[in-house]
């Protein structure tokens, strides 16, 4: 006989779920070091953290270049698989290459090596960075290069080993970077930032570029 009762539904679906086993914690592989690579222990995750990343990130400032790869558990809602380019500033570039999944030890191994593309593209954003500060005006201007045809405008807090300071950074950035939101807590290869800002908008060309070509007789 099936029953139409309201409280032995409740009751049999009750029961149900005291004899379902609970949800175990995600293990990843976590660790930093330089290089294309890193090795570590696997690790139990935070029960909100229900995927594993791997970040390899290049950056360069100056004539200055670094290779650095990073994994560690991250909220899936926040993971984005793929390449990040970003410009900051003039002397202050970085791309990343980054891979989420789902599965016990999944991050384990190595992914590839992000390729820089710094071919300036003619687009231009505001530009600044600042440490304490969860504003900046932005009144330097960066070009962009490669695939960036974003400007960003981020704030929030970063957390360096056992200490959280606030930051605000202006720059160019790859369409990519809009994938991350207000709230998110997203991983670079040395720290872990958490958003309380995320402004992604189309960057614009200098006006007397713009300018020139619509005074250029149609083709």
């Amino acid at each position: 006989m099936i029953t139409r009762s309201p409280t032995l539904g409740l009751l049999a679906l009750g029961l149900l779920y005291a004899h379902w086993p609970p949800a175990q914690p995600l293990s990843c592989e976590t660790c930093k070091n330089s290089g294309p690579s890193c090795s570590g222990r696997l690790k139990l995750c935070e029960a909100e953290k229900d995927a594993c990343v791997t970040v390899v990130g290049l950056s360069v400032t100056g004539k200055k270049k670094s290779l650095d790869t990073s994994k560690s558990c991250i909220k899936f809602k926040d993971c984005y698989s793929g390449l990040i380019s970003t410009s900051l500033g003039p002397q202050d570039h970085m791309v990343s290459n980054s891979h989420c999944c789902q599965e016990d030890g999944c991050n384990q191994g190595s992914i590839p090596i992000p390729e820089n593309n710094s071919t300036l593209n003619g687009l231009r954003c505001p530009s600044c960075m600042a440490a304490f500060q969860d504003t900046c005006a932005g009144e330097k201007v960066v070009q962009c290069v490669g695939p960036e045809t974003r400007c960003i405008y981020f704030s929030g807090t970063v957390q360096t080993g056992f200490f959280t300071t606030k930051f605000a950074t202006r720059g160019c950035a790859s369409k990519s970077a809009c994938h991350a939101q207000v709230g998110a807590q997203v991983p670079s290869v040395t720290y872990t930032y958490e958003l309380r800002r995320a402004d992604c908008v189309p960057a614009q060309e200098p006006q007397r570029r713009v300018r020139e070509r619509s005074r250029s007789p149609a083709s």
